[in-house]
């Protein structure tokens, strides 16, 4: 177990220091716009942009249950993965808008349906299949500041395969949960509490290692590229240690 944590914790700490070096060499890549090498900003529904806003939003819900569970439990364990979750993610998070905003680009696209880039979306920045998305616009993070207009907990064209990776009803992007699940972990305590953290948090790094595998093959800002192997390789990492700390709560992933 403390072999693991720290392993995890290790992988935590590199993926921090992925983003402050991303963070400097998106503002030193092409003309300081953070575009690749060609100097060009990526387009509005490129991989690049696509990724930056739905991962935001998926780090948005891991950032509000790690702070959900914090106030349930009081096993320093649980407690110590879910800081370190949310403290790496909303670090993330808020570069990935940063670079939204260094390229010029709306941090929410109304016809965008989430995690379309993956798979489908035209690497040259066309826009390809996009329908009609009805985001809610009235989510806010913890601290009570708005998100970047998803509610993140639910869509309606959840349930659909989207690029490859399938979200469940009732679920905006692949690996969230719904609002119901939000739910039941604000009403749980102790060691239940504990037990559905872990198994949300299994299944949210799941599709959020989905996603990020993605922008590692198709996007072009070699920044972004690199932050996003990071996540892969911090999130696998916890998603091992979170099966060792359900393991030894008698219980297991989901699904």
């Amino acid at each position: 177990m403390t072999r693991t944590y720290w392993a995890a914790g290790t992988a935590v700490l590199l993926a921090l220091l992925f983003a402050g070096a991303a963070t400097v060499t998106a503002a030193s890549d092409g003309d300081g716009d953070g575009s690749g090498p060609s100097g060009r900003a990526p387009g509005l529904h490129s991989p690049d942009a696509g990724f930056a806003r739905d991962m935001a939003v998926h780090h948005q819900q891991a950032v509000e249950m790690s702070f959900i569970v914090r106030d349930r439990t009081k096993d320093e364990p649980v407690r110590g993965l879910a800081y370190d979750i949310a403290n790496t993610q909303a670090n993330q998070r808020g570069m990935l808008l940063g670079w939204l905003d260094l390229w010029g680009l709306p941090k929410v696209v109304a016809d965008e349906p989430p995690m379309s880039w993956m798979g489908s979306a035209d690497q040259h920045g066309g826009h390809a299949g996009h329908g009609t998305s009805g985001h809610d616009t009235s989510g806010h993070d913890a601290a009570g500041h708005g998100t970047s207009g998803h509610d993140t907990s639910s869509h309606d064209t959840a349930g659909h395969d989207m690029g490859g990776a399938a979200a469940k009803p009732g679920a905006l992007m692949a690996g969230m949960a719904t609002k119901e699940e939000l739910a039941q972990l604000g009403a749980a305590e102790g060691r239940d509490a504990e037990v559905l953290y872990l198994q949300l948090m299994t299944d949210h790094h799941k599709g959020g290692v989905a996603m990020a595998q993605g922008c590692a093959t198709q996007c072009k800002t070699p920044a972004e590229r690199d932050l996003a192997r990071g996540m892969v390789e911090a999130q696998q990492s916890e998603l091992t240690l979170m099966a060792d700390m359900l393991k030894q709560r008698g219980a297991a992933p989901r699904g």
